[in-house]
């Protein structure tokens, strides 16, 4: 991630040059156009558009600039699948239900909205996927198992996944993809005359374009969004 996010930062600053004073900005739109393939409509029955969305900052309205932001880069009206990364807790603290609560009402929203087809979770236990499961009104399709904490799928939540038809999915992203710090070295690294600890990630999202009938990846990349703070 932070090599992409370099890459796409020194290469877009070089093009724009350094007559354009950053800091005076509100929004930095850091795109290389030719790095994103716009999927071709009449190509589009035949791809599987998925993502995954890592929440920095614990603020559930980011998911739809999320969701939005990837439509109209990969020019598409809705993803098929997204699975949402449980959003960052207080330290001590333990994920719970009411925690979760107003992110998955988010993804409902863009569900009945017709924006997302499908939506999954990700490192959630049997006791809290049925909680979730219970609760919600569009119900996971889908739970991603980190395999650094198990090597075998926990019984109670094979089976109570196989009751209520989710798809067990199995990942290796670590706890926290990027960092605030991190990235903040790599803007201070690839853009002249920014300002870098002002600016704060919020949500990281994981795209990739499957071909449906092959089951090969046609194209994948990733989409942040950060803002200035303004102290």
């Amino acid at each position: 991630v932070r090599d992409c996010i370099q890459k796409t930062l020194t290469e877009w600053s070089s093009k724009i040059g350094q007559d354009q004073n950053q800091e005076t900005l509100e929004v930095l739109e850091c795109t290389v156009a030719q790095a994103i393939e716009k999927i071709n409509p009449e190509e589009r029955d035949e791809l599987k558009v998925s993502a995954k969305l890592f929440i920095v900052g614990s603020n559930s309205s980011s998911i739809r600039d999320a969701v939005d932001l990837a439509c109209s880069a990969l020019g598409v009206a809705q993803l098929d699948s997204v699975i949402i990364a449980p959003p960052p807790v207080e330290d001590g603290a333990n994920l719970s239900l009411e925690y979760l609560q107003p992110y998955w009402k988010e993804l409902e929203n863009l569900v009945q909205n017709k924006k997302i087809v499908a939506i999954g979770t990700s490192d959630l236990d049997k006791t809290l996927l049925e909680q979730l499961y219970l609760w919600a009104q569009v119900k996971p399709s889908s739970n991603q198992v980190n395999l650094a904490s198990c090597c075998v799928m926990p019984p109670d939540l094979t089976a109570f996944a196989k009751e209520c038809d989710i798809q067990l999915l199995t990942h290796n992203d670590p706890k926290e993809l990027l960092c605030e710090a991190s990235f903040q070295e790599v803007l201070q690294e690839s853009i002249q005359n920014v300002k870098a600890n002002k600016w704060i990630p919020l949500w990281l999202l994981r795209y990739s374009v499957i071909v449906k009938s092959r089951g090969i990846i046609k194209s994948k990349g990733y989409i942040i969004q950060a803002k200035r703070s303004a102290s």
